[in-house]
């Protein structure tokens, strides 16, 4: 008995409050794909997406993100159940459309005390306009439908699990308050800097109607997501930090694809190969954006590489292609940002910044 009990000690001595996030995580992450297989979800791995990205270290601030998740997706699924008819037909005027919304929805995501909230005011939109460029038969009621319930299955789990954790584990591993997001009433360089995300969206656009190129409202959530920077240091345009991001987004797109490429390749199409991967996958990202270095970015992105690659709509099928068309849609996005990044870094005025009440880093596992 006491060889089990010191064995023990020694297995909770391991523990830190980084390996109890990265189990919160896991467990999450596969809470939130039983819950989107529920209720009949058409993309599960947006659910996985906000099992993941909401979760923080104690329940209120993972109840918060939450809401403000839920809140932005179903008032931006409402604004295109209502603009997304009049404006989907025609470049001009989905362009248009899509360059303002995400101008708006990023410059308030920058500045605003309810950030999180407004990033999915701005993606829900995009995702729903492009999913109705991309299949204009298909009823636009139902791809709202579709990305609230499959936002509030995600975000529901993701709260459940870290209620239960604070009141269990947390006890013993609390974890450290996350930093206040940014307020700001104006700020001439965040607002040129979310221009150029609404320039990039609206190319993406002109490309959805011109190439009809799958998934490609991918694209949009990496062009937000990356463009997601601290607003200090804004005033030459945001060249450098979203080009960081951006060569950290590649890199652990890269590594999550391998190691999705392999576990595909092991199962074989069962399911349980598949969350195995899943999880190993969740867990070693995690691990990587709680790292004490400055490419946390990484781990975000190799996880998110991951979930859009092993998590099927279907585990019955197995069909894969979907994720590997969101995988390149992700690309795409990234290929598109980076020259309206270099024309905003040469009009850009020199030596204009701005301030903030608070910082949030380069690294800071936001986004998505």
């Amino acid at each position: 008995m006491r060889a089990a009990r010191t064995a023990w000690n020694a297995v909770l001595a391991r523990i830190t409050p980084r390996t109890v996030d990265a189990g919160e995580c896991v467990v999450s992450v596969l809470l939130a794909i039983l819950a989107a297989h529920a209720i009949g979800g058409s993309n599960v791995a947006w659910a996985a997406f906000a099992g993941y990205m909401v979760m923080r270290g104690h329940a209120s601030e993972t109840v918060l993100r939450g809401l403000l998740r839920i809140v932005g997706t179903v008032a931006g699924g409402l604004l295109a159940l209502g603009l997304a008819p009049l404006v989907a037909a025609s470049w001009i005027g989905a362009a248009s459309a899509m360059m303002a919304v995400g101008t708006l929805s990023l410059y308030r995501a920058l500045t605003a005390r309810r950030a999180y909230a407004w990033l999915f005011f701005g993606l829900t939109f995009a995702m729903v306009l492009l999913d109705k460029i991309e299949t204009p038969a298909t009823a636009l009621d139902q791809f709202v439908l579709t990305r609230v319930l499959e936002t509030v299955a995600g975000t529901l789990s993701c709260m459940a699990v870290s209620i239960v954790s604070t009141l269990t584990v947390r006890r013993r591993w609390p974890a450290p308050a996350t930093p206040a997001p940014p307020v700001a009433l104006w700020h001439p360089a965040a607002f040129r800097h979310a221009a150029q995300a609404g320039v990039a969206l609206a190319l993406l656009i002109g490309i959805a109607h011109a190439l009809a190129l799958p998934a490609l409202a991918q694209s949009a959530v990496g062009v937000m997501a990356v463009m997601l920077v601290p607003v200090q240091g804004l005033g030459a345009g945001g060249l450098v930090p979203v080009s960081v991001r951006l060569a950290q987004r590649f890199v652990g797109c890269l590594a999550g694809a391998a190691l999705a490429a392999a576990c595909l390749f092991l199962a074989q199409g069962h399911a349980a190969i598949l969350l195995a991967g899943t999880g190993i996958g969740v867990a070693s990202g995690r691990m990587i954006e709680n790292g004490p270095h400055r490419y946390r970015y990484v781990g975000t992105q190799f996880t998110l590489a991951v979930l859009v690659m092993l998590v099927p709509d279907s585990y019955a099928d197995g069909d894969v292609l979907p994720g590997i068309e969101r995988l390149i849609a992700v690309l795409i996005g990234m290929a598109i940002l980076e020259p309206v990044l270099l024309l905003g870094h040469g009009l850009a005025p020199r030596g204009e910044g701005g301030t903030a009440r608070s910082k949030r880093g380069l690294d800071e596992p936001g986004g998505v």
